[in-house]
């Protein structure tokens, strides 16, 4: 894609001290900056929140001079400029959920600052037929704005959390030193977490999940292009490492199937996530009874959106920590020809333990886990090690030295088990 180029690890083209607008003090918000806090290569972290008191709470928690709490509108374009203006932003990072993508992604642009997301902008059903034709695509709005970045000379990394992002760091890595010809890229995420409780209480953002598993999940293969299917369609059982274990997955909508096709070369690209028979019931029966649109309906005089008020009802995922018990994994299972010309299969996958990140970061697994990797692109942006201009995704990069810095600087090991080759 136009405008996608690697620097060498080492080589510094660095215009200026790192200066970052976080936008979000939720789950994942908190743990970037926790994570960040520990890291060396930025001057001024602005933790902004539309409730500054929430992003207040954060910085004191920190203690950390480089921190410092603003407010923020994240669905004003124009506030996000004009905040990145007085703070001398460099970069935004937008943590927050995916129906604030645009004004905060026009927002970066219109103050000529780089901008990362870890969730793209939103999609839309094909309206004759959904369940067969893609209508507009996850990122499709940012994707559209390719040209003014390239013009602005300024970088939207976009995809940078876990899933998008590390998956898609390993695709490249797969392309790149695995594989000579790749079949399939795909996606296979799962948890045996347990959240003790709470009947119903989803380890992340409801509204996201809601936006992802009821949505016609994508499908990317060669010959037919993206296409789309039934909800929870697809099902298989995965192996997942670590003492995971069986696990049936379904097809979800993930901005992954939307990204890798664009950069590395493949017959196919899925996404699949392990939901859970119980999980499915619930997000089908939100659906049945309308609680899952965000159109606003009124209530007693008062115009709310059903699922805001599904979201409102539930617990708040940063705050569920101590009551989770187990691990979350990550990944991406590659089927093709190795090296030699040889069927290989492998998957290449990191595993968040929530015991773990309470204690070391006192934040729960998943939304840690998403954190993690907009953070070490940070670093590598601030190094010069990633650079570029336009709308890119993380297979546009070098995976070695994220890989690398992710192993070596922030202590976390990614994996890669050989598989039976089918």
């Amino acid at each position: 894609m136009a405008g996608y180029r690697l620097i060498s690890p080492g080589h510094s083209e660095r215009e200026s001290v790192m200066r970052v607008l976080s936008i979000g003090a939720g789950g994942v918000g908190s743990s970037a900056a926790k994570i960040a806090a520990r890291r060396s290569f930025f001057e001024r972290w602005v933790v902004a929140d539309y409730d500054v008191g929430r992003a207040s709470t954060l910085v004191a928690e920190l203690a950390d001079e480089r921190f410092v709490p603003a407010q923020v509108d994240a669905s004003d374009a124009d506030a996000v400029a004009a905040l990145c203006e007085a703070e001398e932003i460099t970069h935004v990072l937008n943590v927050v959920d995916p129906r604030f993508v645009m004004p905060i992604f026009d927002g970066a642009l219109k103050a000529g600052v780089d901008y990362l997301d870890t969730a793209m902008s939103l999609s839309a059903r094909h309206p004759a037929e959904p369940h067969s034709q893609v209508g507009v695509k996850l990122g499709d709005q940012q994707f559209e704005q390719e040209a003014s970045w390239q013009q602005a000379g300024r970088l939207a990394l976009v995809g940078i959390g876990v899933e998008p992002g590390l998956a898609d760091v390993f695709a490249r890595y797969a392309a790149d030193h695995l594989f000579s010809e790749i079949d399939e890229l795909g996606v296979r995420d799962a948890s045996d977490m347990v959240v003790t409780g709470h009947h119903f209480a989803p380890s992340f953002s409801i509204w996201t999940v809601i936006e992802e598993c009821l949505n016609p999940p994508v499908i990317w293969e060669r010959d037919k292009g993206w296409y789309t299917t039934e909800p929870f369609s697809g099902a298989e059982v995965f192996d997942f490492p670590e003492g995971i274990g069986p696990v049936e997955v379904v097809n979800v909508e993930h901005e992954e199937v939307l990204l890798m096709p664009r950069w590395v070369a493949c017959n196919k690209v899925t996404f699949k996530f392990g939901l859970g028979d119980e999980f499915i019931d619930v997000l089908k029966t939100l659906n049945k009874l309308g609680l899952d649109r965000t159109e606003p309906v009124t209530v007693k005089g008062v115009s709310v959106s059903p699922r805001d008020v599904v979201a409102a009802c539930l617990p708040d995922p940063a705050t569920l920590g101590d009551r989770i018990t187990g691990k979350t994994c990550a990944g991406l299972y590659v089927t093709g020809k190795g090296k030699d010309g040889s069927p290989r299969a492998v998957y290449l996958y990191h595993v968040a333990d929530n015991d773990w990140t309470m204690s070391e970061y006192g934040t729960q697994a998943v939304v840690w886990q998403t954190a993690m990797n907009p953070v070490v692109a940070l670093e590598l942006l601030a190094a010069g090690t990633w650079a570029g201009t336009g709308v890119l995704g993380p297979e546009a990069f070098d995976a070695v030295p994220f890989l690398d810095l992710l192993r070596d600087g922030y202590g976390q090991r990614w994996q890669m088990e050989e598989r039976a080759a089918p």
